[in-house]
């Protein structure tokens, strides 16, 4: 399985779990000049952006940990952009991180912030 082949099956698993527990998918793999966010929901009125990452092994550390700081710039330039195309300003936001390993599945709410 090459990497593009990872990604897919860990962002696709990601949603099965997040639709599971009542949030709606609204995008995947939205893309713009800063970069991608996997998967852009809703939940009780919340726009939440979920950074998926997967790891069949910790050979290479857990997925959560190889989120930089760089990444997060990245994901929440990202995320702006978004909310400003689709006229968004104003409503809750957050970023979760959904962390996949074998069979486990972790969510991370708000794993981190604007700041």
């Amino acid at each position: 399985m090459d990497k593009t082949q990872k990604g897919k099956f860990f962002e696709d698993k990601a949603v099965r779990y997040l639709e599971s527990i009542g949030y709606k998918v609204l995008h995947k793999n939205y893309r713009s000049k800063y970069g991608e966010i996997d998967i852009i929901a809703e939940t009780d009125n919340v726009i939440v952006f979920v950074e998926v990452k997967g790891r069949f092994t910790e050979n290479f550390g857990s997925g959560e940990e190889s989120i930089t700081k760089k990444k997060i710039d990245k994901i929440v330039k990202t995320a702006l952009q978004f909310i400003e195309e689709n006229n968004l300003q104003g409503k809750d936001f957050r970023f979760d991180v959904v962390a996949l390993k074998g069979n486990q599945i972790f969510h991370l709410e708000n794993a981190f912030s604007l700041e």
